[in-house]
């Protein structure tokens, strides 16, 4: 069971109309943006930058129209950071329509958001980086 989203992520959806994205709808939602940001938040109360993330993200969306954001349902964000490959909570997974961009995790300062954002959108798509399997040697 997944814990109750913060009054900061909740307000994603509930005021800015950001949709909640889960395995269901994942591939109508990429496949009908250009550009988009998927937020993965894990457990805000165990993840506080979660919280800082939430209140950046739309200041981000409002600096770079053309991404459109969704926060991804708690309940699948393991399976899809299997599939993305970050290794750290929150994530924001930058997505060209179906193909993956990158990630960028954690907060980080406006300018490196900037910066960084500016890089991924201008690239060409990528395979996402694997979590990697742990192997074990006899």
């Amino acid at each position: 069971m997944s814990a109750t989203p913060t009054v900061l992520i909740d307000r994603l959806s509930s005021e800015l109309n950001y949709p909640l994205i889960d395995l269901t709808n994942l591939d109508d939602f990429l496949s009908a943006n250009k550009h988009s940001v998927l937020f993965f938040t894990e457990d805000a109360n165990r993840f506080a930058e979660s919280n800082d993330v939430a209140i950046v993200l739309p200041e981000l969306v409002k600096l770079f129209p053309d991404l459109t954001p969704a926060v991804i349902a708690r309940d699948d964000e393991k399976k899809l950071q299997s599939i993305y490959g970050f290794r750290s909570w929150p994530a924001l997974v930058f997505m060209r329509g179906d193909k993956y961009l990158d990630a960028i995790t954690g907060i980080q300062d406006w300018s490196e958001y900037i910066d960084q954002i500016k890089q991924i959108l201008a690239s060409k798509t990528s395979k996402p980086k694997s979590i990697g399997i742990p192997v074990v040697s006899r």
